[in-house]
């Protein structure tokens, strides 16, 4: 099943999606995909993984890491499928990160690989778009390169973890303009799901709805204002996002939007 949250009518839903992306609502009424407003189908930090795919890394010139490069994203940085992001003015390289994430289900500390999995509400998908001006080390991403408004489209839904048997054999895709610019598949992972929730819960508690976002293989590449990107991981969903100017995004429009997020 694939769970998600929708604003429709001045109000925020948690739906069930059918299987032609119709939701419906707990009063049983449909509405299509083009009706309702998608927000982030989970609202807790995101712990993003930086060089997890080992083409990703030898792309960028850097060895694979022995150990995860982990660091945390904050909910404001998330925003909605059909939804808007922004490029900041006066950069030279934005680009985008297809990028399979796992949504916690229940609080998780010290939890053993091997019983990982149970942990999980199920899986979705985000675009990690990072501004490569800002980025000092690839080892350490400050906040200016991960962590702006609304620079991380999440969902559209999470699809539960028992219609997704092998989270390490799926296909990730990318396509600007209708452009396919990025193919990989998370086989190429260095560190997988499992390893991620025994290693994040070895010192710390996870929560429910606390996101693991597992990294993106090779084929980034710039975009700008105008650009559509599309980010699909297989059996998971398809996230659409445009760009837009940071003149526009701040514009009265683009901010109502985010307030339902």
């Amino acid at each position: 099943m694939k769970h998600a949250r929708v604003f429709f009518e001045n109000q925020t839903h948690s739906v069930l999606v059918e299987a032609d992306n119709s939701v419906r609502l707990s009063d049983g009424r449909l509405l299509a995909e083009d009706q309702v407003q998608w927000l982030p189908p989970a609202t807790g930090s995101m712990f993003a993984l930086g060089l997890n795919y080992a083409d990703h890394a030898a792309e960028l010139s850097f060895k694979a890491p022995t150990e995860p490069l982990a660091f945390i994203k904050s909910p404001g940085t998330y925003t909605g499928h059909n939804q808007v992001t922004w490029r900041p003015d006066n950069v030279a390289y934005m680009h985008y990160e297809c990028e399979l994430v796992a949504v916690i289900g229940k609080t998780a500390r010290n939890v053993k690989r091997e019983d990982a999995l149970d942990y999980l509400a199920g899986y979705t998908l985000c675009n990690d778009y990072a501004i490569r001006d800002y980025l000092e080390n690839y080892y350490r991403p400050n906040l200016r390169v991960k962590n702006r408004d609304a620079t991380t489209p999440v969902g559209p839904w999470i699809v539960d973890v028992a219609d997704i048997p092998d989270p390490s054999n799926l296909v990730l895709r990318t396509w600007v303009n209708g452009e396919l610019r990025q193919e990989g598949n998370t086989s190429g992972m260095i560190f997988d799901i499992p390893f991620l929730v025994e290693y994040l819960s070895s010192f710390m508690t996870l929560q429910p709805g606390d996101m693991i976002a597992t990294g993106t293989p090779e084929g980034l590449s710039d975009v700008v204002p105008g650009d559509e990107v599309i980010v699909e991981v297989e059996g998971v969903g398809r996230l659409v996002n445009r760009i837009v100017s940071e003149s526009d995004f701040f514009s009265a429009p683009h901010r109502a939007t985010r307030e339902h997020a």
